[in-house]
């Protein structure tokens, strides 16, 4: 059946019983495609069904599909004209895990951080309606979205009554609305069936043909409807009071049902709300006992499943000091949104409960709140992916530097990352924060340096910022490596260099290398920064004294970055050349680790020629 899919114009000519062997081929090629590539798993097998409708109900491109975060999109392009392309998702090269509007007409937007996708789809809805457009938008947003705020401000601004704009909730793992008792079950069973929305237009339709009284009659029947849905389902007085029409729950792997309702959203004209309810990891039994397991995987073995790695990381070795640091100051708070096991923090989660706080989705509200616990004596330490600190900007500035308020910001993944793509690089934090008034900023490259800037950073009195990539420590001769009495710099090779070489955090063994190669030509010393902000100027400036070059090797975004401060500060006071190897003001797409290094000429031996060429230009 999927091979026979071209685009989703094929599924609309299929019955039901080939649509299940359809939903079936889907899952198998998303285990399998997964399972050698990793990607995300659980989330893409619960909408396989959810997906079918929506592709069979709707007329996409012309109609505009959002996924909110844009991870459980597999499906979609599979049902899109990109199923002979499948098998290279996540590599560099092939398609997105994510949603990318430059990848296919079928991907509305570029999607990859949760809680935009309500904001953007209302927006174009609008659009359609101030150009006349007949054109639906649909939102698919799952309900850990939820959490994050933007969601509801968008809600509010929801309540146009001719626009085609439709939500999709796809409820998965946690329930927004309880539902109450075997009466409303029913109810809701009652209210997503096919004859019951053919009867309600059935008997508008006789009511508006009597006389004087039918458009009365319509007002009587809707209103006694509105009176049981209160009585009966109070919970979902919510979307009632923002004036939104909703729909659901209904069962999000029965694919007619699914297209009942969502016919029925259709033919509201108006703002709607269907709520479908989905089973993460539906098809893999592993992934369905253990979802939380299987929501972003690396390759694995379909037969045995994900295996549980104990192997020591930036983010285990973060969870295990903050911990330890927790057992001596009980002033020690934790707080994370919705990243527990990602950022280390699930022992620090077990062995502190009434210390620690999983704020969801909302990165924004964790600072802020953290704020709170920092002005009541607490000392906070908030663990943030490095791609959504970008959201944490205005709390670090607003509610920690203005308030002169001590935290602890713990950015994971930073610098590249690898596979999923151009939304989850860490590369501009440094930029962000060295702008935040009495920041500092830690970018340790060794777990000894991590443990070691992290006490420094409780000891601060205002934001501190301890920045780590993603996975283990590079190993590597750190022996010849020379730390000053603070900790905050190390130096190796000739202190009276030709060529200096400053560089921070993983993109150090590169630099490092590159020095080995480049002693056989000429003498080099490499400034390794682990206190990166406030930059030890001072430190540069003697190194370079009699040198003829001051090399930067930056993983992070050239503007604003460290490099770009060397180089301010040198200027009129340094006779030498300044090169500064950054990632040149542009987004990087997804790759491995290794091949963006590449990419962005930062391997030893790109940086060890560039070093080179620089000096002979020098010389001429």
């Amino acid at each position: 059946m999927l091979k026979g899919v071209e685009s989703s114009q094929s599924i609309k000519k299929m019955n039901y019983d080939e649509l299940d062997v359809l939903s079936g081929e889907i899952r198998e090629e998303i285990l399998n495609v997964v399972s050698q590539n990793g990607g995300h798993l659980a989330s893409n097998l619960g909408v396989v069904e959810l997906t079918i409708a929506l592709h069979r109900v709707f007329d996409f491109p012309e109609d505009k599909l959002i996924f909110d975060v844009g991870h459980q999109c597999y499906a979609h392009k599979l049902l899109s004209g990109r199923a002979d392309r499948f098998d290279t998702i996540r590599k560099k090269d092939g398609l997105s895990g994510f949603t990318n509007r430059f990848e296919s007409e079928f991907d509305t937007l570029t999607a990859g951080h949760s809680g935009p996708s309500v904001s953007a789809g209302l927006g174009l809805a609008k659009s359609n309606k101030i150009l006349g457009k007949d054109n639906y938008v649909v939102s698919v947003v799952g309900d850990g979205s939820f959490t994050n705020g933007m969601i509801y401000e968008a809600l509010n601004n929801c309540c146009d009554k001719e626009l085609k704009y439709i939500i999709v909730l796809n409820d998965n793992e946690m329930s927004i609305s309880s539902n109450v008792g075997n009466l409303s079950k029913y109810f809701s069973k009652f209210r997503t069936s096919k004859k019951y929305f053919g009867f309600k237009r059935n008997l508008k339709r006789f009511c508006m043909r009597i006389p004087v009284i039918g458009i009365g009659l319509v007002r009587f029947f809707s209103s006694i409807k509105e009176f049981f849905k209160k009585v009966l389902l109070p919970n979902n007085s919510f979307f009632s009071a923002l004036g939104i029409k909703y729909l659901g729950p209904v069962d999000g792997h029965d694919i007619q049902k699914l297209e009942d309702v969502l016919n029925e959203a259709k033919s509201a004209n108006e703002c709607c709300f269907v709520i479908v309810k989905t089973q993460k990891g539906k098809g893999y039994d592993k992934a369905v006992e253990r979802p939380e397991n299987y929501h972003s995987v690396g390759k694995f073995n379909l037969d045995e499943g994900v295996v549980s790695g104990t192997s020591e990381c930036f983010s285990e070795v973060f969870g295990s000091t903050i911990v330890e640091k927790a057992s001596e100051d009980s002033s020690i708070v934790a707080l994370t949104a919705a990243m527990c096991d990602g950022t280390g923090l699930s022992a620090f989660s077990k062995t502190f409960p009434d210390r620690f706080f999983d704020v969801g989705i909302a990165e924004e509200h964790e600072l802020a709140f953290a704020s709170g616990l920092a002005a009541g004596g607490m000392k906070p330490v908030c663990a943030v992916y490095s791609t959504f600190a970008q959201r944490v900007y205005d709390q670090a500035f607003h509610d920690f530097a203005i308030q002169g308020l001590p935290c602890v910001l713990a950015l994971d993944r930073c610098g590249f990352v690898p596979d999923d793509g151009i939304t989850h690089q860490g590369l501009f934090d440094v930029s962000l924060f060295s702008s935040v008034p009495d920041c500092t900023i830690y970018s340790p490259e060794t777990y000894k340096e991590l443990k070691r800037s992290i006490d420094k950073s409780l000891c601060e009195k205002s934001v501190s910022v301890v920045r780590y990539p993603k996975g283990k420590m590079t190993e590597y001769d750190r022996s010849k490596f020379v730390y000053n009495d603070s900790c905050d710099v190390c130096v190796c090779g000739n202190p009276d260099a030709d060529v200096v070489i400053v560089s921070y955090g993983r993109i150090t063994a590169e630099a490092y290398k590159a020095l080995e190669k480049l002693q056989k030509y000429t003498s080099v010393l490499l400034i390794k920064l682990v206190k990166i902000y406030p930059v030890d100027f001072d430190t540069i400036l003697n190194a370079a004294e009699n040198s003829r070059l001051v090399y930067v090797l930056e993983e992070g975004i050239k503007s604003g970055g460290i490099g770009e401060k060397v180089a301010a500060y040198l200027s009129g006071k340094y006779n030498g050349k300044v090169v500064i190897r950054a990632v040149d003001n542009e987004c990087a797409f997804h790759a491995s680790t290794e091949e963006l290094i590449d990419y962005f000429g930062m391997t030893s031996d790109k940086v060890f020629k560039e070093i080179c060429a620089n000096i002979r230009e020098n010389e001429v």
